[in-house]
């Protein structure tokens, strides 16, 4: 059976660099706070694929406790890649109301890249990770096992689904509440069924 975890983590550039968190205070200590994000224990599976690669193979067989993680760049955001880094027309981008600059991030076609250079009527984009290329360093503190599986759902829901509709146990089965469309519900179903033995129901729609 997949193993679940609840965690704490924050994840380094190693010269020092914090670049993600989920602990509040040290996300404020290195003005790396959002307003909209969520700073609390995050829970996921272990080996599949819901945190980078290289935390995701440390963290096999970790017991609760705190351990530091270093883990190189092709085991983080990758390495970087030429031919990701791209000349665009400047128009296209100023089409979409962007005055592009040198060091401006922005989603383009769903990717994240930035510009380089501005100059002749071209940008010079780039479109590896802006952590490609990094080693990075890792603190986590691996709270407790997750046996509980409307809290595995729910992790699961959020992390692989983008959605955190109210989920409980009625009668042995698992209840995900809200309308899911019978398309997603099947998919839904399937993912869940290969980490917990339970029915999946909807409620506000039919059963799976």
């Amino acid at each position: 059976m997949k193993r679940f975890v609840e965690l704490e983590y924050t994840g380094k550039i190693k010269d020092g660099e914090v670049f993600d968190t989920t602990i509040e205070k040290v996300a404020k200590e290195n003005n790396i706070f959002g307003n909209k994000a969520e700073y609390k224990p995050i829970t996921i599976c272990i080996g599949e694929g819901h945190i980078i690669k290289g935390l995701d193979k440390e963290l096999e067989g970790k017991k609760a406790g705190k351990y530091t993680f270093e883990i190189p760049a092709e085991d983080g955001f990758g390495k970087r890649d030429a031919k990701l880094i791209q000349l665009i027309p400047t128009q296209k981008i100023k089409q979409n109301n962007i005055r592009p600059f040198p060091g401006l991030q922005l989603n383009i076609d769903g990717t994240i890249a930035t510009i380089k250079s501005v100059s002749g009527g071209r940008c010079m984009v780039d479109f590896n990770h802006p952590l490609a290329g990094k080693d990075l360093i890792y603190e986590v503190e691996v709270l407790k096992d997750v046996e509980d599986d409307v809290e595995k759902v729910k992790a699961l829901l959020a992390i692989e689904a983008q959605i955190a509709p109210k989920v409980e146990e009625k009668d042995g089965n698992i209840v995900i509440h809200g309308k899911i469309p019978e398309s997603v519900q099947e998919i839904i179903s399937k993912r869940i069924s290969e980490f917990i033995e339970k029915k999946i129901t909807f409620e506000d729609n039919k059963s799976s």
